[in-house]
């Protein structure tokens, strides 16, 4: 029997054995599922494969379909531009007669440096004051309905920013940002302030009092919204001698949080609006006039930060910008982003219904991300500012992917996804270089299930990097 059952073993294909992942494959035995393949670019030559056809969850490896779909659309160059507009005149004294539009762009990484040189080129150009509304339109995309738990449960509180709503007028990666900082002595109140404006321009519930410099600071901090906004309830202790702790929390509303921050902006620079602000899904007719206009960064920075510290703000955003119609919704930037992948040789089926992968039900396989990872690496105008994006272990921003021998270190540029609901994700997909210098892709895919126990980092990086070692080594 014993021999049986070795003779069956050795007629199952080396998928189903896991051959080349023999240390990741174990993850198996505990209920996981993985589907995973490494390959070599210049022969095809598959060094490592389980179940690489399997459709499964890939988290954060998502934004790598919409930074190559975005670096096809636009080239590297590419930028999104912000406006300030208006079909009013400015009359002798310097006021604007009419509304003033800032129309939003798509600008995923629009900040309020940005709002602050649009509030100076509009000093510039004479204007004192607004006889109307500041009006931000977001006619392009926004309010985005949400189709995930944590974005829907973010519309009333918060208490993270990887959950931000969106928005083609949104600033700040759809956050608000406060700078807490120790009172003068123990037992007073901590001094809040904005990052933006100095002056909150959100209601503040202040919690946090100072304690001795030999105290412990512990700071905790929720956004929730009432029927007047917004308001950023802060609880817990700040040491004295601290340095100030920076606190970001998603806004309910990013172009309502756009006209907050602008509007005091122009108060700040001496230009008052004499109609409040409020916000639009309509375009700007045609024969509104330019009166100041800021363009974002290259699209090849833009994607640095979207993979390198895997913003989901940002790859949303760009995934809604690569949609040609207006009020596009995420199923709609979803299917834009499977059209392209399905139009890649060798890829196969997938389901996408978001560029960040913060929706659960996103699938690919192994397959195809490593035929993504294949198609970049053959387009030599755009793969450097592609792979720019992934990280090093040996030095990338994020200090969990650090491990291994120097093999694994210096030889391997990758990006992670994480998800921990519904079930664990883990899921890594980069390049690699042999010992000799022939480049490879891998992908590797791991998905927990309704029994499985929390999947830790450690559990799949760890085998990973023996195996994709060994195979370094081999070539």
């Amino acid at each position: 029997m014993l021999r049986l059952s070795l003779f069956v073993l050795c007629l199952l294909p080396l998928t189903v054995l896991g051959a080349g992942f023999s240390h990741l494959s174990q993850l198996a035995n505990k209920g996981f599922v993985i589907g995973a393949q490494a390959r070599l670019l210049d022969d095809g030559e598959v060094l490592g494969e389980i179940d690489a056809n399997r459709l499964l969850s890939p988290a954060s490896v998502s934004k790598l379909y919409v930074s190559a779909a975005a670096l096809k659309r636009w080239g590297p160059q590419h930028t999104f531009s912000t406006r300030l507009v208006s079909v009013g005149e400015i009359d002798a004294n310097g006021i604007l007669q009419g509304d003033l539009v800032l129309e939003g762009g798509g600008d995923p990484a629009l900040a309020s440096e940005d709002l602050w040189r649009l509030v100076q080129e509009l000093r510039q150009r004479g204007v004192r004051g607004v006889n109307g509304q500041l009006v931000v339109s977001q006619w392009r995309f926004g309010p985005v309905e949400c189709i995930t738990t944590d974005r829907c449960e973010s519309r009333s509180r918060s208490a993270n920013t990887y959950s931000a709503q969106l928005s083609s007028a949104g600033v700040n990666f759809g956050s608000w940002c406060m700078n807490v900082a120790p009172g003068s002595q123990p037992g007073e109140a901590a001094r809040l302030s904005s990052c933006d404006t100095v002056v909150p321009t959100t209601e503040v519930e202040n919690g946090v009092s100072t304690v001795a410099a030999d105290g412990s600071t512990e700071l905790d901090a929720e956004r929730v919204t009432n029927g007047h906004g917004d308001v950023m309830v802060f609880r817990g202790a700040i040491a004295q001698e601290t340095l100030p702790r920076t606190v970001y929390r998603s806004s309910s509303d990013p172009a309502i949080q756009s006209a907050q921050i602008l509007s005091s902006l122009l108060e700040q620079a001496g230009v008052s609006v004499s109609g409040g602000y409020t916000t639009s899904i309509t375009q700007p007719p045609p024969s509104a006039r330019q009166l100041a206009a800021v363009e974002s960064k290259p699209l090849q920075e833009l994607l640095l930060r979207t993979l390198n510290y895997s913003n989901n703000f940002m790859a949303d955003v760009l995934s809604l910008d690569l949609v040609k119609t207006p009020r596009a919704s995420l199923s709609d930037a979803g299917a834009v982003l499977e059209s392209f992948a399905q139009e890649l040789p060798a890829h196969g089926p997938l389901h996408l219904l978001s560029g960040s992968g913060l929706t659960p039900e996103n699938r690919t396989s192994a397959l195809g991300v490593n035929a993504l990872l294949e198609h970049m690496y053959h387009q030599p105008s755009l793969f450097p500012s592609f792979v720019a994006g992934l990280q090093s272990p040996s030095n990338g921003v994020m200090r969990f992917i650090r491990r291994g021998s120097h093999v694994f270190q210096d030889h391997v540029m990758l990006k992670t996804g994480t998800l921990n609901e519904p079930v664990s994700v883990r899921s890594v997909g980069g390049y690699f270089r042999t010992q000799s210098g022939r480049w490879g892709v891998f992908t590797v895919l791991v998905n927990g299930t309704g029994s499985t126990p929390y999947l830790s980092w450690s559990q799949v990086l760890d085998p990973l990097t023996e195996d994709l070692e060994a195979m370094i080594l081999s070539r």
